[in-house]
């Protein structure tokens, strides 16, 4: 069977971009089929909300999308076909730096590259299986491919849900290469200033290997929740503090009431 080929938008003439090419309010947001296992809502998740801080420190103007599970659109012709969502991939967790996180006063459906032409910069699988699927490179249709040749983000990660590993490429001329993990066992993405890897611990009431982001210290970046407790621990210190003092006060005779 011949395998039409989809044009990269590098080689298309200028004007097809005046065509009115669906945006992300036309195309399907979902194919129907469901999360694959229990452990990946918490784990994009975890992502997110300990990865939160530091964009926003480098979008101070909010500039910024986190897509988990979302349609990433880039085949200008499977859109013209009955199936739509055939030219789509729909990362597990992907980070689209400089860009609003609305459109239309809306937030977005999915992420259409032939209307933004800002590629992700980190995309991230979250294998269920070997990662044969998220490895394919077959031309037009395996995920590696997809990826390498037309989103291009400049990172692109595996993570093997079990047995608890990630595999980390760099888009580096055009091609993935592997990256190496530092002497902490992390992956190193130099531009945001963070380390990827894995950790073994409680989340979600689970006990498992999850991927997460530490700083270029080899830091853990703290959850939502992970911070929170933090910051319960500081005042409770804090408090502590205050009141050792004042009742030193109290043995010399004076009243912190009135100072």
């Amino acid at each position: 069977m011949e395998t039409t080929q989809a044009p990269c938008l590098e080689t298309l003439p200028p004007e097809i971009f005046s065509y009115a090419w669906p945006d992300h309010t036309q195309l399907p947001e979902t194919d129907g089929t469901f999360v694959k296992n229990f452990q990946e809502h918490p784990q994009s998740i975890l992502l997110t909300t300990s990865i939160e801080p530091l964009l926003q420190q480098r979008h101070p103007d909010g500039n910024y999308c986190i897509g988990q599970d979302s349609g990433i659109y880039w085949n200008i012709e499977a859109v013209q076909t009955e199936d739509p969502v055939r030219g789509a991939e729909a990362p597990d967790w992907f980070y689209v730096p400089d860009i609003p996180p609305t459109l239309q006063g809306r937030l977005r459906r999915s992420y259409v590259l032939w209307k933004e032409f800002m590629p992700p910069f980190i995309v991230i699988e979250f294998a269920s299986g070997d990662g044969d699927e998220e490895r394919d490179a077959t031309p037009y249709r395996g995920k590696f491919w997809v990826y390498e040749r037309f989103i291009r983000p400049a990172f692109y990660a595996i993570y093997l849900v079990n047995p608890g590993t990630v595999e980390v490429y760099h888009l580096v001329d055009g091609k993935y290469e592997s990256v190496a993990p530092n002497q902490r066992g992390h992956y190193p993405i130099p531009p945001l200033g963070v380390e990827l890897g894995i950790w073994y611990g409680r989340y979600a009431n689970a006990d498992l290997p999850w991927l997460r982001w530490w700083d270029e210290q080899g830091i853990l970046l703290p959850t939502a929740e992970e911070r929170a407790e933090r910051e319960k621990h500081e005042k409770e210190r804090a408090l502590q503090r205050v009141q050792r003092l004042a009742e030193r006060l109290r043995a010399l005779g004076e009243n912190p009431d009135d100072l």
